[in-house]
């Protein structure tokens, strides 16, 4: 018996294979499918099934591309209804996969159709379970992405509570929770960044899993969740669909174009060029008007919330041997229409003679004597960062809203902006430069920089702090 987690970091995301004598399963796995069947063809392994623990909103499954090149059989839980070929299991339900049993659990709550797979042996003793976005180690699935005319956050929250409650908790404490998310997805409020736990061990550590009444619950689970990100409903809706085949996303996104090629492009259409290096040389040069989202940070999520079309053609400015890469992870949240990629990079178009621009960008040190100074200063945290501790005159604009925001602040003031380490901040300054903003400055190191000046901790206010 096979139980392998292949789990990606940049989306906090677990896949699973499984195989036993010949037979093999994968559950939730990731858009591009050639990890899997290498894995198959290591290993000998037929495909069996493909086990879908939920319609996913953080990123777009590769189960119909998998299925189309195996044969093997998608599998949902109860109430998922889709547009292409699929097996709707019912809860209680067994399936066989070499001899081993996996049985359903239906487990609604985070979504109507949620479904948890328990594995068990030979012996039909329990070993594990495949919880999906039910169970996270150290938390359990925001219950505010199924809302329908009928039904509310608390309603599908009080499911997960009975979910949890009678189908997951009864069994052994020595079960193994093999979760869908880790620590850095939006899926939670407080994930952990182990990604797998016993039962028992989340049955006292786990604040979800304590013995409290529904309605406390629900106020738990329920209070301090930040609105989901726009692209989540829309990956929802193409794992629901289908979707352009990966490797023609491929074909037509990882092309190496010209300067000429990508200067004409960019000039005959609606494009928007995504700068995915580091945010050093970002500031150092970049092309007027791009947007910066680095491949070194949560960059498929950061993409999801700021692109709001899924459609918007990409032209891509990616650090050397990592072009195919950044196709691959922008097609994970649905992004497919890459026009292609700039050949050489930077030092090809400033070659070219072509217009760059720089981001000014200042130490903390530097930042702190204009701070004190008086200078404006935008802080792009979370809220929940900010409230734990921040600059006493910084005002917090979150990342996540900048569209909203961005629109009653005055662009032609100068503004000092910074994030926790530098990520987010250029970001935010990419995105505020193509729109019109004529004086904004990075912080370098952000807000972790700065916390460590010894001469700063007079300026920050902590949450212990508050109202003395």
């Amino acid at each position: 018996m096979k139980i392998k987690q292949l789990y990606t970091n940049c989306l906090a995301q677990g896949a699973y294979y499984i195989s036993h004598k010949g037979e093999a399963a994968i559950i939730d796995p990731l858009r591009e499918t050639k990890p899997y069947l290498d894995l198959l063809s290591q290993n000998k392994d037929r495909l069996k099934y493909i086990f879908e623990t939920h319609f996913h909103a953080d990123f777009v499954s590769g189960h119909v591309d998998l299925a189309k090149e195996t044969g093997a059989t998608i599998v949902f839980g109860p109430n998922a209804k889709t547009d292409y070929a699929s097996y709707v299991s019912k809860d209680g339900e067994e399936l066989k996969l070499g001899g081993l049993t996996i049985r359903v659990l239906h487990t609604p709550g985070h979504t109507l159709e949620s479904t948890t797979y328990l594995l068990l042996d030979e012996e039909k003793k329990p070993l594990c379970i495949f919880s999906g976005d039910t169970l996270f180690i150290g938390d359990v699935g925001r219950p505010d992405l199924a809302i329908k005319s009928d039904l509310t956050q608390e309603d599908l929250a009080g499911m997960l509570f009975d979910s949890l409650r009678n189908k997951i908790m009864p069994l052994p404490d020595d079960v193994i929770v093999y979760p869908a998310h880790g620590a850095g997805s939006a899926c939670g409020k407080s994930m952990s960044k182990e990604t797998f736990d016993t039962l028992g061990s989340q049955k006292q550590n786990n604040y979800a899993l304590q013995p409290i009444s529904k309605e406390q619950f629900i106020i738990q689970l329920t209070e301090g969740i930040l609105p989901a990100p726009q692209y989540f409903a829309k990956n929802a809706a193409l794992n629901k669909s289908g979707y352009q085949n990966i490797d023609e996303v491929m074909l037509h996104g990882a092309k190496a174009l010209s300067v000429e090629e990508f200067d004409s492009i960019q000039s005959s259409n609606k494009t928007l060029v995504l700068d995915v290096r580091k945010p050093d040389e970002f500031a150092t040069a970049h092309i007027p008007n791009a947007m910066f989202i680095g491949l070194d940070g949560q960059f498929a999520p950061w993409v999801g919330t700021l692109i709001v079309d899924l459609k918007t053609p990409l032209l891509i400015i990616a650090p050397e041997g990592r072009e195919e890469e950044t196709v691959i992870r922008l097609s994970r949240v649905g992004y497919d229409n890459c026009m292609g990629y700039l050949k050489g990079g930077m030092a090809s178009w400033q070659k070219a003679g072509k217009k760059t621009e720089t981001l000014a960008s200042i130490s903390a040190e530097s930042f702190l004597k204009s701070y004190r100074e008086g200078a404006s200063t935008l802080d792009v945290r979370k809220p929940g960062e900010y409230e734990s501790a921040h600059l006493k005159n910084a005002e917090n604009k979150p990342l996540d809203f900048i569209y909203d925001w961005m629109q009653s602040v005055d662009k032609s003031h100068p503004y000092m902006i910074h994030c926790a380490g530098g990520y987010r901040s250029t970001i935010a300054a990419s995105i505020l430069l193509a729109n019109g903003f004529k004086a904004i400055t990075d912080v370098a190191g952000g807000y972790g920089a700065i916390s460590k000046l010894e001469n700063a901790q007079s300026e920050i206010l902590t949450t212990a702090c508050k109202g003395s």
